[in-house]
């Protein structure tokens, strides 16, 4: 049997950073197979992640809640099949619903569920809590263990409400709150590791994907929730007047959803993403003010984008916290913003593409 790790977590709340901390510590010894699943076109966690010597599968596409439902269960399955690792990690994206992805691993044969844990942002958690709730919540609600993110940046006011908040949604889940450089990454692992008792009882959750392209005589079924916030796709072609070598990409919304989630959305439906490649070069100063200029409506951006001087620069930006450092070189320079109602165009003149 393979042992699986999940490790959830909403938008910039560490994931990658802690997986980093277990690649390091606790996983040097195995055969490890990192499944990603990335919310957007581009993905740029493998690049942050390619010098610990990890196999990365990842799963590109903009319907998180659809890509799950197949790509995903055929990935797991290969996976298996090709490289029967010791140990599959599994890093969902920010916007996907833990309870999928158990109900997931759960149907794949030869998977043992070892851990399912959930990085959670401690500076963050009441307003994703309030803001994000039907994505944030899920992913707390059937976790065993939450992984307090940032806890050496709040006070204890600020930490309680953050532990009050995540007890409320799971009563017994067990929460690290200690701040991770204090900790080892074996000590961690032991938490995630000690609270898992195997595959859970899910609740009966639909996924009932009928995609129905005829458009024309299907309109009836469309969700009740209206979001009218994907403005950037009025624009019939986002690269144009783009100069060579710079290049947008947009989910692909041509097709309809018709899930039938009993008021569940999927993250497409919910969050913009734009996926820029570019060969502009950046200083470090260029970047940090590009990301300055983010309202709170963009809630995750990351890239890893060529300097001036040869090297390459890696950003990461949630609400509140710029992260910029050096790093090794991409196929070309990415940038992925994930938000609500973005605009092309604004993005654009911020990042300088043309």
């Amino acid at each position: 049997m393979t042992k699986v790790d999940i490790i959830s977590g909403f938008l910039g709340a560490g994931k990658t950073t802690l997986i980093q901390k277990l690649l390091k510590d606790v996983y040097q010894n195995q055969q490890i197979v990192l499944v990603e699943n990335e919310f957007g076109e581009i993905g740029i966690d493998g690049g942050f992640l390619k010098e610990a010597g990890i196999e990365i599968r990842e799963i590109n596409g903009g319907c998180v809640c659809c890509t799950l439902q197949g790509d995903f269960q055929v990935a797991l399955t290969k996976v298996v099949e090709d490289y029967h690792p010791d140990t599959i990690v599994i890093e969902p994206s920010g916007v996907g619903k833990l309870s999928d992805i158990l109900a997931i691993v759960q149907s794949v044969e030869g998977l043992e569920l070892n851990s399912y844990s959930t990085v959670v942002d401690a500076k963050r958690c009441a307003i994703y809590h309030k803001n994000f709730k039907e994505f944030f919540n899920d992913q707390i609600e059937h976790a065993a263990c939450v992984i307090l993110s940032r806890t050496q940046e709040v006070d204890d006011t600020k930490l309680q409400e953050a532990v009050d908040i995540i007890h409320e949604l799971n009563s017994d889940v067990r929460i690290i709150t200690t701040p991770w450089d204090e900790l080892s990454a074996e000590s961690i692992y032991q938490a995630m590791e000690g609270s898992s008792n195997g595959f859970v009882e899910l609740e009966e959750h639909e996924h009932d994907h009928e995609h129905h392209h005829d458009h024309e005589h299907h309109h009836e079924h469309e969700h009740e929730h209206e979001h009218d916030h994907h403005h950037h796709h009025e624009h019939e072609d986002p690269n144009a007047g783009l100069s060579e070598g710079n290049r947008i990409h947009l989910p692909d919304h041509d097709h309809e959803h018709h899930h039938h989630h009993h008021g569940e959305h999927d993250a497409d439906e919910v969050f913009d993403t734009i996926g820029i490649e570019t060969i502009n070069r950046y200083s470090i100063e260029e970047i940090e003010s590009a990301l300055s200029k983010l309202g709170n409506h963009i809630v995750r951006a990351k890239g890893i984008v060529p300097n001036h001087d040869s090297s390459w620069i890696y950003f990461d930006y949630v609400p509140g916290d710029i992260d910029v450092r050096s790093g090794s070189p991409a196929y070309t320079g990415l940038i992925t913003v994930i938000g609500q109602e973005i605009n092309i165009e604004e993005i654009k003149e911020i990042f300088g593409v043309h």
